[in-house]
C-alpha cells in the first residue's frame, strides 16, 4: 500500500513554538495501520512531545527495526534522520549513529517482537551501557505483520484471537530494564496521552537510556476478551503509580511540594521532572524498589505505569567514553587521519 504525505493546513493564530515551527511540521506520511491501531496514538505523542520541546527535526535522529511499531517512524518528523534497521539491531545501529555525533536527539521506536526476542541481546546491551536515547517499545504482545502468534511479552494465560492459551512466562521489558542498570524506566498506556507526552519529554531529555513501555493494542489480532493487552483489559487495571510533568529550563516553576507527594528531578540541562507520586511511599529512584513493585503488580495483573524509575546520577555512554563535542562529520580529513607514527603512540597508550 502506498505511503502519502499528509496535507500541511495552517490555521489562522496557529501556535507556533520556540523555533517557529507548527505542530503540522513534525508529522510525516499518512498511516497505513489498521484504524484504531494504538501505535497510531503513539506517533501522534512522539509528534507532540518534539513539537512542544522545540526540537527540530532536522536535529533529531529516528531508528528502528521491523514490525507494526518500526513502521511509526515514517509517521512523524518527515525531515528528521533517520534508519529503519534490520530486525532486532536498532539498538547497535543507534549506538553507532550517537558515537558518530553525540549531539543530536535520539529516539528508537520499537515492538515487543522486535525487542524481547530477536533483539533482547541488543537492547540489554545498550541499556547497560547507558546509550543516550529514548527507547519507545510499543507493546501489543502479538506478532501484527504475521498474523498474530504471541510475542515473548505475551501474559501467562492471556488467548489469541483464535483461542489458543498462551503457556510461556512473559519478559516484562520494565523489569528487564532495571535488571540490567536502564537509567530511565516507564510504562504508559496508547490511550493516555496526559500521561504519555510528559513521559516522552522527559525521556527525550534524559541523559542515559530511557525506557517507555507502552502498552498499544493491536486492533486487528489482539483486543479481544481474554487478551491481557487489549483496550478492555487495560482500562480494567490500569494503575497510576508516578506521574512526570517536564518543566523546561526556560519556564518559570510554579509548583507545589507537597511532602511525601511531589518530588523534583533537576536534570542536565536545568530541565525538571516533577514527579506526583500516586502510591504513598514509593520512591521512583529506589532501583529496588521500584523492582519490587513491578514484580508486585505482576501478581494482581495490576497494570503498573508512571515513570518507575530515574537515575540521574550515572554517567551516559557519551561522557563516560569522552565522545569529541562535534560531529565526526565536522573532522577535517588530516585529524581524523594523523598518520601512521602518531597512530603508533595513540596504540602504545593501551600498551
Amino acid at each position: 500500500m502506498p505511503s502519502f504525505t499528509k496535507p500541511k493546513i495552517h490555521l489562522k493564530n496557529e501556535k507556533k513554538n520556540d523555533i517557529g515551527l507548527i505542530r503540522a511540521d513534525y508529522d510525516g506520511v499518512m498511516s497505513t495501520l489498521c484504524a484504531g491501531c494504538g501505535h497510531d496514538s503513539v506517533t501522534a505523542a512522539m509528534a507532540r512531545a518534539f513539537f512542544e520541546l522545540s526540537i527540530g527535526p532536522h536535529k533529531a535522529v529516528k531508528v528502528s527495526g521491523i514490525g507494526c511499531s518500526s513502521k511509526t517512524t515514517s509517521y512523524f518528523m518527515k525531515e528528521a534522520h533517520g534508519n529503519n534497521t534490520v530486525h532486532g539491531r536498532m539498538p547497535s545501529v543507534a549506538t553507532g549513529a550517537m558515537a558518530a555525533n553525540p549531539h543530536f536527539t535520539y529516539i528508537g521506536v520499537s515492538g515487543d517482537g522486535d525487542s524481547l526476542s530477536i533483539g533482547a541481546g541488543q537492547l540489554v546491551h545498550a541499556m547497560r551501557r547507558n546509550i543516550n536515547m529514548l527507547y519507545m517499545l510499543e507493546n501489543n504482545g502479538v506478532y501484527g505483520l504475521t498474523k498474530g502468534q504471541f510475542s515473548a511479552a505475551a501474559d501467562l494465560g492471556s488467548t489469541a484471537k483464535k483461542g489458543e492459551v498462551n503457556n510461556l512466562a512473559p519478559i516484562d521489558p520494565c523489569a528487564l530494564a532495571l535488571s540490567v542498570g536502564a537509567t530511565f524506566v516507564a510504562r504508559s498506556f496508547s490511550g493516555d496521552k496526559e500521561q504519555l507526552v510528559p513521559l516522552i519529554k522527559a525521556g527525550l531529555k534524559h541523559k542515559g537510556f530511557a525506557l517507555i513501555d507502552v502498552i498499544s493494542p493491536c486492533v486487528s489480532f489482539n483486543d479481544h476478551k481474554g487478551s491481557t493487552k487489549s483496550y478492555e483489559h487495560t482500562y480494567k487495571y490500569y494503575h497510576k503509580a508516578v506521574h512526570a510533568d517536564y518543566v523546561p529550563p526556560s519556564a518559570e516553576i510554579r509548583a507545589s511540594y507537597d511532602d511525601g507527594k511531589t518530588m523534583p528531578i533537576e536534570l542536565h540541562d536545568g530541565g525538571l521532572i516533577n514527579l506526583r507520586k500516586l502510591d504513598s511511599g514509593y520512591d521512583p529512584t529506589d532501583r529496588a524498589s521500584a523492582f519490587s513493585k513491578v514484580l508486585e503488580s505482576q501478581q494482581t495483573d495490576e497494570i503498573l505505569t508512571g515513570l518507575l524509575y530515574i537515575d540521574e546520577t550515572t554517567q551516559d555512554f557519551a561522557t563516560r567514553k569522552k565522545l569529541p563535542g562535534r560531529g565526526l562529520n565536522t573532522y577535517p580529513y588530516e585529524e581524523l587521519n594523523p598518520g601512521a607514527d602518531k597512530m603508533k603512540d595513540l596504540m602504545r597508550e593501551f600498551g
